[in-house]
């Protein structure tokens, strides 16, 4: 039996959804350790998964696309994450089923080759890298020649940007504040390939501003560890490009939360991917603490959902045998 335990991911924002340079997307996030996804599988007369869960088709999918002809695996769900709120849920199950059978079947891919199979990272490789490696990622997009348009990864069959930098993110905590289940989940399939064609390309000043953001402002503060700087630059990308697009479009609680956050003592705060998940960062557990409870006590009086403290995933996903 194959266990796998994979990661999820906070996506900061694309970089340039302008394209006048030739290329395009981009992004920057962070893989973390809560929530993530966590299967067993092993090998079975037919494809089987195992589990109430909203990823079952999507795992079913991987499967069915790396199992060896006449092959099957059954998968067992033992954690899950909710879809279509800004975790990475989509990418992180297809590749931990593809890991499953890959392991299972001796088939000797790579991450990226099992991304390519299963048509992950068409748009942002971070969700991809978080399973590889974890960490703090910036990846590169792609030649918008090869892509030939302005799409999500469910509407793109690039292979996944290469990664310019990855380094660990610090030991700081993470206020992750994820929404209820009555609460409208992010843009997803045709809605969001409708969003993608009527708000790019983004004005070509915004996406320099986020791109000199990220590179001297972002990227050192990793390095040097620097929270503040950190905090700074994060506050700073909600509020361009293709992100503010992205927030302007969620419910009008998401932008209250993301300034509460910001003005209750986070060093930063925004809004994962298309939403609804908030985050915010301080490098006091005390001070998490307190930006939690402040945080649940919002959304119980306005939108519902929970907020967990998490941490930076620096390793990746977990594949091991038992």
């Amino acid at each position: 039996m194959i266990r796998v335990k994979s990661p999820s991911r906070i996506h900061m924002g694309l970089i340039d959804m302008n394209a006048e340079l030739g290329r395009v997307d981009g992004g920057v996030g962070i893989s973390i350790d809560h929530p993530h996804v966590m299967i067993s599988a092993e090998i079975a007369d037919d494809i089987e998964i195992i589990g109430h869960s909203l990823l079952a088709q999507r795992m079913k999918a991987a499967a069915r696309v790396l199992l060896p002809e006449g092959q099957g695996v059954r998968v067992t769900i033992e954690e899950d994450m909710p879809p279509h709120v800004g975790c990475g849920s989509g990418t992180q199950a297809a590749l931990s089923v593809a890991a499953a059978v890959n392991r299972l079947y001796g088939l000797g891919l790579s991450v990226r080759d099992m991304a390519i199979a299963v048509e992950r990272g068409g748009t942002s490789g971070i969700g991809v890298a978080s399973f590889e490696k974890g960490g703090f990622i910036v990846d590169g997009g792609h030649k918008f020649s090869d892509k030939g348009s302005f799409s999500p990864s469910s509407a793109s069959k690039t292979p996944p940007g290469p990664v310019l930098f990855r380094e660990d993110f610090p030991d700081w905590e993470i206020v992750l504040a994820l929404p209820g289940e009555d609460m409208h989940i992010g843009a997803h399939d045709a809605q969001e390939v409708d969003i993608f064609r009527k708000e790019c390309p983004i004005p070509l000043h915004e996406v320099q501003a986020v791109a000199h953001i990220v590179l001297m402002k972002m990227m050192p503060a990793i390095v040097e560890k620097d929270i503040e700087g950190f905090g700074q630059a994060t506050n700073r990308l909600q509020t361009l490009g293709f992100k503010q697009r992205e927030i302007r479009l969620q419910h009008q609680a998401v932008r209250d939360l993301i300034e509460l956050l910001q003005d209750s003592g986070a060093y930063g705060a925004g809004m994962s991917s298309f939403g609804p998940v908030v985050y915010a960062f301080t490098d006091n557990p005390e001070d998490a603490t307190y930006l939690k409870e402040d945080a649940q006590a919002f959304l119980d009086s306005t939108i519902g959902g929970k907020v967990i403290i998490t941490r930076a995933n620096n390793t990746g996903a977990s594949i091991w045998e038992e």
